[in-house]
């Protein structure tokens, strides 16, 4: 993917105007070709690593550590390897002094920051080596920081089991659901391959649309339409939140529904669901308990590291709502790798596929039998039938 750079001076320092802002998502709204973004952005993420190289940052500061040794967070592995200049600078005065939009000058060498021609700041400057030896470091601290996920996840579930065992108030739906397939997308790793995989399958099955978030402008971004998203609305875009069927504004337990002011400040409607869990939860709730006959998730966070990646410190609500849906749900993470356009060497990939999916009809025939539905239509596809 390529990275759209700032200018670079003779003496190699990029230069490009500032974007300021604590959260990664809400920079990455403003940030435009050449900027440079100052975020604080503790274990960088993939997915945070891949929106600043899609938006062609110059460069970023991060007043936070990019890979703290927690755990191999990849985003700064990404951004090195894009060739997008990567600084730790820790928080301090010089923030004070710069504005946004304000040009700035960063030395990817050294660390240094300039503003006006002055040395306002300095840090740390990733090299692709540091960065693979500081993950290498982390994958050793992984155990560690697993043992704390699963005591935390644990206690939470016992918090929680109402999410398993409980049935949340629906709100008003103007898209059936009932007996039909839901699509529900959210901006997790790979979630762009992913969607592109099945479109064939979208395109025949014409499932309900349904973006978690900025996986409504993943919708947009396929040529798909978005019938509905839910979420907290802090990471969807403006457009993607008035081309919506709908707006569901994910809210707390007690009712607080922080999202619901920013869709009314742009004048549009929005309901609430009001249930546990995160947003993607709340999105896999919804299609269920309005009667899906499938959901099928592209880019959900289901295992340690992605949520570790999202600062969480558990997964209790996703553990709870995957055992409640999980008789409907097909994951569809890493369908992309099931064969390579072009080739029929992914054929027998697919037949044993199906294969291993027909042995386990007696076990959940539901999930095999919309398994197995996504299997032939990309089948059929791929073979031209």
């Amino acid at each position: 993917m390529a990275t759209v750079l700032g200018s670079r001076r003779r003496d190699g320092r990029v230069t490009g105007p500032l974007r300021l802002g604590p959260l990664t998502k809400v920079v990455l709204r403003r940030a435009r070709p050449g900027d440079v973004l100052v975020v604080a952005h503790p274990d960088l993420d993939g997915v945070a690593a891949e929106g600043i190289i899609r938006a062609g940052a110059a460069a970023v500061i991060n007043t936070c550590p990019s890979i703290s040794g927690r755990y191999p967070a990849q985003g700064a592995l990404r951004l090195v390897q894009a060739g997008v200049p990567l600084i730790d600078v820790p928080p301090g005065p010089w923030q004070a002094r710069l504005r946004e939009g304000d040009p700035v000058a960063v030395d990817p060498v050294d660390g240094r920051i300039f503003w006006q021609g002055r040395l306002v700041a300095s840090g740390r400057a990733w090299t692709p080596g540091q960065v693979e030896a500081a993950l290498a470091a982390a994958q050793g601290n992984l155990h560690r920081e697993l043992d704390r996920f699963l005591d935390n996840t644990l206690s939470h579930a016992r918090r929680e089991k109402e999410l398993l065992t409980g049935r949340p108030e629906l709100p008003p739906l103007k898209a059936g659901l009932a007996g039909r397939h839901v699509l529900v997308v959210a901006r997790g790793d790979g979630y762009r391959d992913d969607l592109r995989a099945i479109l064939h399958y979208v395109r025949q099955q014409r499932p309900v649309l349904v973006g978690v978030d900025g996986g409504a402008d993943a919708l947009l971004e396929a040529g798909l339409p978005v019938d509905i998203v839910i979420g907290d609305m802090d990471s969807v875009s403006d457009a993607a939140l008035r081309a919506a069927g709908q707006r569901i504004v994910h809210a707390y337990p007690d009712g607080t529904a922080p999202g619901l002011a920013r869709v009314r400040r742009l004048g549009l409607d929005a309901d609430v669901f009001k249930v546990l869990g995160t947003s993607e939860d709340a999105a896999l709730l919804l299609a269920y308990e309005a009667g899906a006959e499938l959901i099928v998730a592209v880019g959900t966070h289901s295992h340690v590291i992605d949520f570790l990646e999202k600062g969480r410190p558990g997964m209790a609500s996703t553990l709870l709502t995957r055992l409640k849906v999980g008789s409907r749900l097909v994951d569809a993470r890493g369908v992309r790798l099931l064969y390579r356009p072009g080739s029929a060497s992914y054929v027998p990939h697919l037949a044993a596929a199906g294969l291993l999916a027909a042995a386990a009809v007696t076990l959940a025939a539901p999930l095999t039998r919309g398994l197995l539905r996504l299997a032939w239509l990309e089948l059929r596809y791929v073979l031209g039938w």
